[in-house]
Order: structure tokens, then C-alpha cells, then sequence
């Protein structure tokens, strides 16, 4: 059915407004290393709800808009994009396009997936993108389940799996696997990286065998997922007062891209595009969107991340679609 140009505009303009309602928390308590728990959520996040229209919208106007959140001032930036040379999540965007049913994406990781905040700001600006119809519009806490409850329509279904101070080997167990396959995802997110990194005994040959035991693994269980890398964000090591920017990391983050190149999949190098080896950890600890631990972040060090993970998103999204790969 075609829309008159003021109806476009007036769903837009709902858009809009909704892509800014922002998700409030606090978070209280320390922790003292990587393999911690992180502090719990002290209030609930609140479910967004969002008209029956947003999916009807999307087909109308395809494209949609997003613009870079980083902060001006954070030093040594790279632009916020996916590395997806061989289009490898092609299928997952003709799904999101399509919208023919539930588009579900499993998004695993450590304590920073656990926590919750930074996967459920992409989870929101998505459903907002996409129709939040797909799930049960739950309040999620640190205490909750990131599972969603399926309502069996069409849009986005996001779950988030963490565990804290998990690495690659947490999930290459025969359960994990099984608990990701039994959600049938169409994109899996792999977000590791900061734990390996915190070992002593980090060795860079073994970190790429278990990424690769890992997804093997998903792949065999998953046959249709796509799959997203991610680097970790950066973190501190020591005690307080002598504590040093993590020099691991940098290694970690370069197994994990080479992985994905190798491979041909999909990588969103979070490490680099924050500001890398000499600026990532420097920008966090400027804006205070680190926590006192060197490691976990601050809610608004969270509400950045899963803004730049969405806006990522959308900008391959938006690719896909304009250079029709369909």
C-alpha cells in the first residue's frame, strides 16, 4: 500500500523520538580483576515498547539513519565500521530486510556481555530499527535472564549469553554449543578477548586455536548463523597505583582480526576504533567510563559501547541494501 509523504514523515518523526529514549541504571560495587563478578544492576533496565507500525516504516524507507556517538575529543580514532570484505553477513541482512518472521541474533561473551547494558542498548536501538514485536517487552536487570521471550511475529529477537570472566574455551563445551543452537540464531556475536588478554600465560597460537574450536564447533551446530568478532575494549592490569594499560590486548585483538580475515567473517574491531594500543584505555579513563577496576566500565562506558555496536550494524546494514547485495 503506498504512503502519502506526510505519513512518512509523521512515522519517521516517531522513529526519531524513540531512537532517543534513553535506558537509566546505576551500578555500585567493585571488582578487583577480570575473572570477578561485575557489580549487579541496582534498578532495572525498562522494556522500550514501540508501535506495530516500525516494520512497515522500515520497508518504506529502507535506509536508516544513524550518526557516530564517539566523543569528539577521544584521540587516535578509527572509523566505526564492520570488516566484512566477503559479505559474509549478506544473509543475515536479506533476513532483516525481509522481515518474514524472527531474525534472532545470540550474542556471547565475559562479564561485559553479562552485564547486560552495552548488548541490550544494541538490542533496543535495533528493535527500534526493526519492530520490537518479535518479544515480550521484559524489564532486564543484571539479576534477569538476557534471554527474550518469543511472541512468534516478526522483528528482531536479541539474546545475550555472558558469563563472567568467560574466554573462547567457557563456551566450547557440548551444553554451551547446545544452548546457543537450541535459540537458532541467524547472527551469532562472539565477544571475547579481555580474559584471555588478562592472563600472565597469554600465548597468541593458542588463543587462535580455541577461537577456532569455538566456532567450529557453533558452525557444525548453527549451519545458517553469520557471525560477528568482536575486539575487546581495552583494560588496565596491576594495582592501582602502579597499574599499566594491559599489553596484551593489542595481541589478542590482532588474533582475533586475522581469525576473522583468515576465515573470511565478519570482525567490528572495537579495540582500534576507540583509539587502539596508545589512546583505548587513555579515552575511557578521560570520560570516566572506566570503573575503578581497570577493567568493567561505568553505565555510561557500557551505553557507548552497545551505541557503537548498533550504529555498526546499521552501517553495513544500510551497504547492503544500497548496493543491493540482495
Amino acid at each position: 500500500m503506498k504512503r502519502s509523504n506526510k505519513s512518512i514523515l509523521r512515522k519517521l518523526s516517531t522513529v526519531f523520538r524513540v531512537a532517543v529514549i534513553g535506558v537509566f541504571l546505576s551500578l555500585s560495587g567493585l571488582s578487583v580483576n577480570a575473572q570477578d563478578p561485575i557489580p549487579s544492576l541496582s534498578r532495572p533496565l525498562e522494556p522500550l515498547l514501540l508501535s506495530g507500525e516500525t516494520k512497515e516504516m522500515h520497508r518504506t524507507m529502507r535506509l536508516i539513519v544513524v550518526h557516530d556517538s564517539l566523543p569528539e575529543d577521544f584521540k587516535n580514532i578509527s572509523p566505526n565500521i564492520i570488516n566484512d570484505e566477503t559479505h559474509s553477513l549478506a544473509s543475515f541482512f536479506h533476513k532483516l530486510n525481509e522481515m518474514n518472521g524472527p531474525v534472532r541474533i545470540v550474542h556471547i561473551g565475559d562479564s561485559h556481555v553479562r552485564g547486560h547494558l552495552y548488548p541490550l542498548i544494541t538490542r533496543r536501538r535495533l528493535e527500534a530499527d526493526f519492530g520490537a514485536e518479535a518479544v515480550v517487552p521484559d524489564t532486564i536487570s543484571y539479576r534477569t535472564s538476557g534471554l527474550a521471550r518469543e511472541t512468534g511475529e516478526a522483528g528482531v529477537v536479541y539474546h545475550m549469553l555472558g558469563v563472567n570472566g568467560a574466554t573462547n574455551v567457557t563456551f566450547s563445551t557440548e551444553r554451551k554449543v547446545e544452548e546457543v543452537a537450541a535459540l537458532h540464531p541467524d547472527l551469532i556475536i562472539l565477544s571475547f578477548g579481555t580474559n584471555e588478554a588478562h592472563s600472565l600465560r597469554y600465548l597468541a597460537p593458542a588463543h587462535e586455536m580455541q577461537i577456532d574450536r569455538l566456532i567450529s564447533m557453533l558452525k557444525k551446530a548453527c549451519p545458517g548463523a553469520a557471525f560477528l568478532l568482536t575486539t575487546p575494549p581495552g583494560a588496565y592490569v596491576g594495582r592501582r597505583r602502579a597499574r599499566t594499560v594491559n599489553p596484551r590486548t593489542v595481541t589478542t585483538a590482532r588474533i582475533i582480526k586475522e581469525y576473522a580475515c583468515k576465515h573470511r567473517m565478519a570482525v567490528w574491531d572495537m579495540y582500534t576504533i576507540v583509539g587502539g594500543k596508545t589512546d583505548a584505555c587513555k579515552n575511557w579513563t578521560k570520560h570516566r567510563m572506566l570503573r575503578a577496576d581497570g577493567i568493567h566500565f561505568t553505565p555510561d562506558g557500557y551505553r557507548l559501547q552497545g551505541n557503537l555496536l548498533h550504529q555498526a550494524l546499521i552501517k553495513a546494514y544500510n551497504e547492503y541494501v544500497a548496493t543491493g547485495l540482495e
